[in-house]
């Protein structure tokens, strides 16, 4: 076997790292629910913030309590493609599969 060269580079392709870094993203993402149950507040707007909670993100679902069953109603009926759609454009390597809205 020949030994390496002093001079080979070691340093790697750009192109080649990447789709390694946009996972390790998208796992820090995962990894860390409270980034994306963090962002909520904001998302859901300041009128509706008081009155929901980001309570877990497992599995790509995320859990909201609500207030009551009127509200539960009208976010799961009107707003949660819209809601699905902003989350996974913030966080877009989360794989946010679905928001649950419950009363709590």
């Amino acid at each position: 076997m020949a030994a390496k060269s002093a001079t080979a580079t070691t340093s790697k392709n750009l192109k080649a790292l990447l789709p390694s870094i946009m996972r390790d993203i998208g796992r820090c993402h995962q990894e860390r629910p409270d980034l994306i149950l963090a962002a909520w507040p904001l998302l859901i707007g300041e009128r509706l913030a008081p009155m929901t909670k980001a309570a877990s993100f497992e599995e790509g679902i995320l859990t909201v309590k609500v207030r009551n069953s009127s509200l539960l109603s009208l976010l799961a009926q009107h707003e949660s493609v819209r809601l699905l759609k902003e989350l996974r454009k913030k966080f877009p390597n989360a794989n946010i599969r679905n928001i649950r809205f419950i009363i709590g």
